[in-house]
């Protein structure tokens, strides 16, 4: 098997397209060959140490993949070679084979291309642990969803409209902000050429959004919870502008609103049958045509590096996925 290995975790140049024995399951776990992983932004984190998992050293990156299962570990039951699956381990992606613990496989239903499943769970779990579970979002409510061309912010839009809500995207770029549009977004904000508190005033008449999604943090957050609508509810789903935001809780006060964490890694393992539950419901929307991830596009594994450099421009749009 060939794996990008990680040695010292300076940078995505220090990555290595290695050969390496293609090993065998230990009780619990599997074989997959990988046929398509996708990148996610604690991908880049973790290969800076920047993230907050610190794998051992040597570590192969790519936190979420699809593959066909060639060799199954003692234990396992519920899963058989040539089974298509999805999963999200954290490590081990971006090569042609991985080793994955058994209870994070995600089994496919026919007809789910790889690419697709590469691409799902981190987005739809999160988008849909925030906005129905933690969020409570009810049909006819208004969800501002920020960074909304992104892979969790295209996932959030789906949600949202499948829940019955009216969404407003705020975006980048008026690309962007068309693409939000062509997946179900109802009003779009182009916070780079407007101003973000006047266009949602506009957007809903001075009411506010009920429900704010915002998986960027930084300088719009501020302006973005001072316009939240009474009994609003902001979810905090991470920070990929960098910085994290500090808020003066006098606004939490006046607004009546509240601030809601959303670690959809720790509610799966702290709540697996509420987990379970939930990725079947997404697996059945999947197939009932309600979501489908945005590819930005597919790039060979061999082309990794450029697409970590693609990603760090902050120029996509939904998902990066390597293919073999």
């Amino acid at each position: 098997m060939h794996a990008w290995l990680c040695e010292n975790p300076v940078g995505v140049d220090a990555l290595t397209w290695t050969e390496m024995p293609t090993p065998q399951p230990k009780a619990g776990e599997v074989l997959i060959e990988i046929k398509a992983a996708s990148l996610n932004f604690p991908d880049l984190l973790i290969v800076q140490n920047k993230y907050q998992m610190k794998p051992a050293l040597p570590f192969v990156p790519g936190s979420e993949y699809a593959g066909v299962i060639q060799a199954v570990g003692d234990g396992v039951s519920h899963l058989q070679v040539g089974q298509h699956v999805a999963c999200l381990s954290g490590t081990g992606g971006f090569g042609t084979h991985t080793l994955a613990p058994a209870a994070l496989c995600m089994p496919l239903p026919a007809g789910f291309p790889f690419v697709d499943a590469a691409a799902f769970i981190m987005i739809y779990a999160t988008s849909y642990h925030a906005l129905v579970d933690r969020a409570q979002l009810k049909p006819g409510e208004t969800v501002l969803v920020l960074g909304a061309a992104g892979g969790v912010g295209t996932a959030a839009i789906q949600i949202a409209k499948a829940c019955g809500a009216r969404v407003i995207a705020a975006a980048s770029s008026d690309e962007k902000c068309a693409l939000c549009k062509s997946i179900g977004a109802d009003a779009t904000i182009n916070y780079a050429t407007e101003n973000l508190r006047e266009a949602i005033k506009t957007l809903t008449e001075g009411h506010g959004p009920d429900v704010i999604y915002d998986p960027v943090g930084g300088d719009f957050t501020e302006p973005a919870f001072r316009s939240i609508a009474w009994r609003g509810r902001y979810l905090v789903v991470g920070f990929a502008s960098g910085p994290i935001p500090t808020m003066p809780l006098n606004l939490v006060l006046l607004k009546g609103a509240s601030i809601v964490g959303v670690f959809w890694g720790d509610f799966a393992k702290r709540e697996p049958q509420a987990n379970a539950a939930m990725m079947m419901e997404l697996s059945q929307w999947y197939g009932q045509g309600k979501i489908k991830p945005v590819i930005d596009r597919t790039l060979p594994m061999a082309e990794l590096k450029a697409a970590y450099a693609h990603m760090g421009s902050r120029g996509v749009m939904g998902k990066l996925v390597m293919v073999n």
